[in-house]
């Protein structure tokens, strides 16, 4: 199952990414349009959505897609939760997943955008796996997890290094929560549509030149892991997004550093998901 944000309408999208069908229309109104209310219904809607014919819609355009999951109530992100990404960014890798923070809901945006960039600004990227909760999670073990996870998405956490470690404090949030600076999608992809849900090959690619690729087997922390953690200390919602963390190869671990211009395509993709095409812009 494909779970899709086409021009603001729930729908399911067919397997090859070509059709999709408005889940209003093909369920006689038990459920509503808005992308981000299934999650409330999520054992309903995924029995009803498993018997819908995907191919049977209409075609449409990537451009026409929006944030698959449009308005969560908390987005979670972890940082060096790769190795090579932690030795890169000079750290040692974590024996707790204890590097967190947020993204503020407002920086979420579609598959298919355009960035304008900040002023004087050091933007950088780091394409990540994207999990959606479907069903509420607190104190569960690792074992449970994956039973409250609603499907995939690909996820870009665009990140102003500057504003990221500026003060006497460091600005996680702020640095990752400008305009657009949370594209997702292009779908949420079921769980049950991958071989292995746990060894998925992500990358991004800058104008054609690949600069990150890796696999999500590299996790520290699995999905399960990082679920199971974070149910510890506040209850995961429906509809929450988790960013799981980065491989190596951002900008910021470069030498000499490497930055987003103007003019740049990033496209950032994981197998059996999709990808999600940027262009930036001066500010």
């Amino acid at each position: 199952m494909r779970i899709a944000n086409l021009s603001g309408r729930l729908v399911l999208v067919s397997a090859d990414g070509s059709a999709a069908v408005d889940v209003e229309q093909a369920s006689a109104g038990r459920f509503g349009p808005d992308p981000q209310s299934i999650y409330d219904v999520w054992a309903e809607f995924s029995a009803w959505a498993a018997d819908i014919d995907a191919t049977a819609g209409k075609a449409f355009t990537a451009t026409d897609l929006g944030a698959p999951v449009p308005a969560p109530r908390q987005v979670l992100a972890i940082g060096l939760n790769y190795r090579e990404h932690a030795a890169e960014s000079g750290f040692q890798a974590p024996d707790q997943p204890t590097v967190m923070f947020t993204k503020w809901v407002s920086c979420l945006t579609g598959p298919v955008t355009q960035v304008q960039l900040p002023p004087d600004g050091k933007t950088d990227w780091e394409v990540e796996l994207v999990a959606v909760i479907g069903t509420r999670a607190h104190r569960i073990t690792p074992e449970q997890a994956w039973d409250h996870v609603a499907g995939l998405t690909v996820g870009q956490d665009l990140s102003e290094r500057i504003t990221q470690t500026a003060g006497p404090a460091p600005q996680f949030s702020l640095g990752k929560s400008l305009p657009g600076f949370g594209p997702t999608g292009p779908w949420v992809v079921t769980t049950d549509e991958f071989d292995n849900r746990d060894d998925l090959e992500i990358g991004c690619s800058i104008n054609g030149e690949q600069m990150q690729k890796g696999r999500t087997r590299d996790l520290i922390f699995s999905v399960p892991a990082l679920i199971s953690a974070l149910s510890q200390k506040i209850p995961l919602l429906p509809g929450d997004l988790l960013f799981t963390g980065t491989p190596a190869g951002v900008g910021a671990g470069r030498t000499p550093p490497r930055f987003l211009q103007p003019g740049d395509e990033l496209v950032s993709y994981i197998s059996g998901i999709g990808e999600l095409r940027q262009r930036f812009l001066a500010s």
